[in-house]
């Protein structure tokens, strides 16, 4: 809801309240952000500048020292000396531009881009806030949207350039937000390949925190979810306040603190590189930023996000829409298979439940390695006789669904396309260009390689029954020089443009495809690619225990439903991690489940596990995907705990998970979170087992005979007999639950039974809580 009354804007989501009023000056003060205030004088919550601070600037005589108040946007060159949001260079070769309140006007819904995604959703409310440059004509607009279901506030910006003169913008934020805030904490997500996702937490000093991205994507290193809280806020408790941007590319996020407890946050596109050339009569659009706080925590925080993007970031057709189990033939036969191999490993992951299988790399072109080929399309014959029509078809007739790989965005120099087309390629005139992975990357800048991508695409998609797309793009960005722009400085945001352009065009054509984005894994993982693919391939790490760690940052900022997670061999050929088969399930569980292993290495012992995973997980999958996501505080270094809890509080699901087993462990209790209190629960260990080689040489001394561990007898017995273990169940009130089970003892050097939890290094349970109804 948006009010605006006495020159103070209001605007209220279920929780929360957002104020800001004008300035006798034209500009925009902030007054605050949080719990939900009513209607009222809110002269109390006005900055009061009666003392004055030595060595500062008045922006007129008798007026306001900018540089201590909270401002809605600030401009540069009028005494904030504070981060600036908009550098532009003006008609007058200046970098000083002053924008003041001009007028206002509410609509109803959203106000979509048409060159960027923005959020969905009939039910929003939009304010436009239009302000102008006291000296040349040039327009501006801050525009705020109001998603009240999620406790969301979208923010962004547009300048208009009336003037006779171009202007150079150097850099543009999305949003700025500034609060008082006394000793201020930031999390982020940091990492790289295959360690994508680590949530980081720092102490804010007096100075800025930068995190910022230069990769051409919005990268492994530094994804654009930001969360800034007060001192000692924990998973439930604090005042926590979350950001992010609806952007695949280079972005920026600065937090400043200044001496005097104000504290300012920026959001938007990165200004490495960057220079746009806005002539007259043109205008240039931020992306969409976004904004919620909570009173409850990071999981507050993270509850909103995730309700937002489910309600109004994912596309209609895929909104709560259960995702299917896949099976991808990658780490089973990398480059090397054929038609026969293929559907072999289809037939395998039918028996076993699965429900779409995808070819992954190497179908096209002269692929046998990522040496050759991209930016082809033609089918291989040699490996795909029936090319992917008749191999579509064979799976198909399996009762399995069947999806394909692409890398649309790069090209081989050995290929046709580039043979043909070498212009269209990134690179410097003159430059040997620097290859990542054997690989070129397209210009997305210039509309040809565009048309030429949406055309091969859809030709197989229209050819073909696919059901699923995997779109990846495996390197970051060098050599950046494209011919199709007026300046350089226009390369990479122009190339995220053109990719928009690209996924709306195709998306829209192909509505029922489920597109899956991937870049080297969760080098791509933003709110702008789920606006086209409601599903993200989180990292090319299959590892379950290093997967706790991406699922759970991710989690922050993005839910369940969005993170596809594999169940993989092991030892893993990521880490060289062995890891037993159940931690393997219960991680992927927690998010969209698929498979990538070579079945036949499985015994039949293991092939019923997998079975009896996939049976489990469909009965589930609606809660595991789409259910209140909980994280949990660490109890112990070596403990990490997920909760999902259904929309009615009815079911819930809790996995336990040991990175590495202490000897003669102290007593687990498991706490549960979400549930109603008054009402009882029956609470059950999901049914586990274990390999008997788990237990090595101990074997002797439980066994009636003496068997080698890694002799024949037992070589041949796993393949037919794993030990059950880790039996409990419970009939419970809610309110003991939030308390908590105090569970069976883990194995503590000593004997075995079946009610012992044998856990191990690595070693986990779900635990699955349903209501009793009451007679």
């Amino acid at each position: 809801m948006i009010e605006v009354r006495q020159k103070v804007f209001r605007i209220s989501t279920k929780s929360t309240s957002y104020l800001f009023r004008i300035l006798p000056t034209g500009h925009l003060e902030n007054l605050h952000y949080g719990r939900l205030l009513a209607w009222q004088d809110f002269q109390g919550l006005y900055m009061k500048q009666n003392a004055g601070v030595g060595s500062s600037v008045l922006y007129e005589e008798g007026g306001y020292t900018l540089d201590l108040l909270p401002l809605e946007y600030s401009f540069n060159g009028k005494g904030d000396f504070r981060e600036m949001p908009l550098e532009i260079k003006m008609p007058d070769g200046s970098y000083v531009c002053d924008f003041q309140y001009e007028s206002h006007e509410i609509l109803e819904g959203t106000l979509p881009m048409e060159e960027m995604p923005t959020a969905k959703g009939e039910e929003a409310e939009t304010l436009v806030v239009h302000l102008s440059d006291r000296l040349f004509l040039l327009k501006m607009m801050l525009i705020y949207t109001v998603f009240p279901d999620c406790d969301v506030i979208t923010r962004r910006a547009v300048i208009e350039n009336r003037s006779d003169q171009p202007v150079e913008i150097l850099k543009f934020m999305s949003m700025q937000l500034d609060l008082l805030m006394d000793h201020p904490e930031v999390l982020t997500l940091s990492g790289g390949w295959i360690r994508e996702a680590k949530k980081e937490r720092h102490r804010l000093p007096v100075g800025s925190f930068l995190q910022e991205s230069r990769t051409g994507g919005s990268s492994n290193r530094h994804n654009p979810g930001l969360l800034l809280m007060e001192k000692n806020a924990t998973e439930d408790f604090g005042k926590v306040y979350g950001f992010n941007l609806l952007y695949s590319g280079n972005h920026r996020s600065v937090v400043e603190k200044t001496s005097h407890g104000l504290v300012r946050v920026h959001q938007g596109v990165s200004p490495h590189n960057f220079c746009w050339m806005l002539e007259s009569g043109e205008t240039f659009r931020t992306p969409e930023a976004v904004m919620t706080v909570s009173m409850e925590g990071m999981n507050g925080v993270s509850h909103h996000f995730h309700d937002f993007i489910n309600r109004h970031i994912i596309s209609r057709e895929f909104q709560y829409k259960e995702r299917p189990v896949l099976m991808n033939n990658w780490e089973a036969t990398f480059f090397d298979f054929n038609e026969r191999k293929i559907l072999s490993l289809a037939r395998e992951a039918k028996k076993l439940g699965v429900e779409l299988f995808v070819l992954d790399d190497g179908w096209f072109g002269e692929r046998n390695s990522d040496k050759a080929g991209l930016g082809d399309y033609w089918e291989n014959r040699k490996k795909l006789p029936s090319g992917i029509k008749g191999l579509a078809e064979k799976i198909n007739a399996m009762g399995l669904r069947f999806g394909l790989w692409f890398e649309p965005e790069m090209v081989n120099e050995d290929s046709d396309l580039y043979r043909n087309h070498p212009e269209y390629a990134l690179r410097v005139p003159g430059r040997t260009p620097s290859k990542g992975r054997n690989q070129l990357v397209l210009d997305l800048n210039r509309k040809e390689v565009q048309d030429y991508i949406i055309k091969e695409v859809s030709h197989l998609l229209e050819s073909c029954d696919i059901s699923y797309v995997k779109w990846d793009m495996n390197r970051h960005m060098s050599d950046v020089y494209s011919g199709a722009v007026n300046h350089q400085g226009m390369a990479f945001h122009g190339y995220i443009l053109g990719l928009y352009r690209v996924m709306k065009t195709l998306t829209e054509r192909f509505p029922k495809v489920l597109f899956e984005s991937c870049s080297s894994g969760g080098n791509r993982f933003d709110l702008g690619m789920l606006s086209y693919m409601p599903q993200v391939w989180a990292s090319d790490n299959t590892d379950p225990i290093s997967r706790l760690t991406i699922q759970e940052g991710l989690s922050y900022f993005y839910p369940l439903s969005t993170m596809e997670a594999h169940v993989s061999e092991s030892p893993h050929q990521q880490t060289l991690r062995k890891t037993p088969l159940e931690t393997r399930f219960h991680v992927a569980s927690f998010g969209v489940l698929g498979y990538e292993l070579e079945l036949t290495h499985l015994n039949l012992k293991e092939k019923e596990e997998v079975k009896k995973q996939i049976a489990w997980y469909k009965k589930y999958r609606s809660l595991m995907q789409f259910g209140r996501f909980y994280r949990f505080d660490r109890v112990r270094e070596n403990r990490v705990n997920f909760q999902v809890v259904s929309e009615d509080r009815k079911q819930t699901v809790q996995g336990f998970f040991q990175k590495m087993q202490e000897p003669s462990p102290p007593f687990d209790v498991m706490p549960f979170k979400g549930l109603t209190n008054e009402n009882t629960y029956v609470v059950r260990t999901r049914e586990a087992s274990m390999d008997i080689e788990a237990f090595g040489s101990l074997l002797k001394h439980v066994m009636p005979i003496k068997l080698s561990p890694g002799g024949l007898i037992l070589r041949n017995a796993r393949k037919f007999y794993r030990l059950p273990h880790n039996v409990e169940e419970y009939t419970v009130k809610g309110d003991l639950l939030s308390e908590g089970l105090r569970l069976h003892q883990q194995f503590m050097g000593t004997g075995y039974q079946k009610d012992t939890r044998m856990l191990g290094d690595f070693g986990s349970q779900l635990m699955v809580g349903e209501m009793k109804e009451e007679r």
